[in-house]
């Protein structure tokens, strides 16, 4: 029977943004314009990076990697959004919306174990600099990230797989801009208890877990600075610090406020514009504070401009 109202469900009506109808084409504009200075802003982090030899160590890479995933990350909703802004469609088929959660569920949990190793290449650099370069070693930053990787992945495929043992039939309304898995949850006719328990196992290791060990490095980071005698060493420690602090307050910021302050169940309109910024203004802002924030950056660009414009 399960699997008969499964395969009666062939797509999702997504809802989408709660706004009138006659300011779809503003906010159009709004998005699109969003969207496109996140793809191009963290592309131009990856140029960086790239181009620039002295940018070529731990710190960088996992901004990399995390500029890569914000590109991603955010092209997983925001495309299939304004699509349906613009066509009037809010349909989503059923296999498109549950690759839709395993994507977004896979690079979200990315971008907290890449911030994770951000906080703690910051640590070592700050509190044990002697020993940088032996412990932040190639090998132990490729494994970082490929372990990131892993765990990401099998967390997200777990997730998609029990939601996919679920049955929908009757009500297909998402009221969402994109297939949210707690939305879905609570559409679906079947026992969710297990999908419920899993959520909260997971969300304590990708989520809980990374966010201690980063409260823990800055602890001991803040204790090291506090010991420096010089005001130049105290602007120096901080500079490094305060691009990867400002993009982890945004980052779990919004994700405090989601789901440690849920709405009440007679709206979802705060859900909705909570996920707006976690899926689309947080990538955008990530460019602008690690290039404005960050000196190192702001040097290989202004070099390879320079370059540019001499050539």
């Amino acid at each position: 029977m399960g699997r008969e109202n499964q395969s009666s469900v062939s797509e999702f009506l997504l809802l989408g943004l709660p706004i009138w109808p006659e300011q779809q084409g503003v906010f159009f504009a709004l998005f699109l314009g969003m969207y496109l200075i996140t793809v191009l802003g963290n592309l131009l982090i990856l140029l960086v990076i790239r181009l620039d030899p002295h940018l070529h160590n731990p710190m960088y890479f996992f901004l990399s990697h995390l500029a890569f995933t914000d590109i991603t990350f955010s092209s997983v909703t925001t495309p299939k959004m304004l699509m349906n802004m613009q066509t009037q469609s809010q349909s989503i088929s059923y296999a498109g919306c549950i690759s839709q959660v395993y994507f977004f569920l896979m690079l979200g949990c990315l971008d907290s174990f890449l911030l994770t190793s951000m906080a703690y290449d910051r640590y070592v650099a700050i509190c044990h600099p002697l020993h940088y370069i032996t412990i932040m070693s190639q090998s132990l930053c490729f494994l970082l990230v490929i372990v990131s990787w892993v765990l990401s992945s099998a967390s997200a495929i777990l997730h998609t797989l029990l939601l996919a043992r679920l049955s929908f039939c009757g009500d297909t309304l998402l009221p969402h801009f994109f297939c949210d898995l707690a939305t879905l949850l609570e559409l679906s006719t079947s026992d969710t208890t297990v999908n419920e328990l899993f959520i909260l196992t997971v969300g304590v290791i990708v989520i809980t877990l990374p966010f201690a060990c980063i409260l823990v490095s800055y602890g001991c980071i803040g204790a090291t600075i506090l010991r420096v005698p010089s005001t130049k060493g105290l602007y120096k420690a901080l500079s490094t610090c305060g691009s990867h602090l400002s993009v982890v307050a945004l980052y779990y910021g919004t994700i405090i406020g989601l789901y440690f302050f849920p709405s009440s169940n007679n709206s979802n309109d705060k859900d909705v514009i909570v996920a707006i910024l976690y899926t689309l203004i947080t990538p955008m802002l990530n460019p602008f504070i690690y290039s404005l924030r960050n000196q190192d950056m702001k040097g290989a660009l202004g070099n390879i401009l320079s370059r540019g414009t001499f050539s």
